[in-house]
């Protein structure tokens, strides 16, 4: 599981479920705002604008 955190407190949360990914981004009082599963290659993309529109390129989603 990795979570990056937002800068309003919201996060975001990537579990590893076999070949998916679920993704789940809450706001800053933990409230569910979206849940997506998605295959890896799918979520490339997703993760990567993730990362660059917070600003937290972290190492630990590289692999995924």
């Amino acid at each position: 599981m990795v979570t990056l955190s937002a800068t309003d407190g919201g996060t975001v949360t990537v579990n590893r479920y076999g070949e998916l990914l679920d993704i789940h981004v809450r706001d800053s009082s933990g409230r569910t705002i979206a849940t997506v599963t998605r295959r890896p290659e799918e979520a490339v993309f997703l993760l990567s604008e993730i990362r660059r529109k917070s600003g937290h390129e972290s190492r630990e989603l590289a692999g995924w």
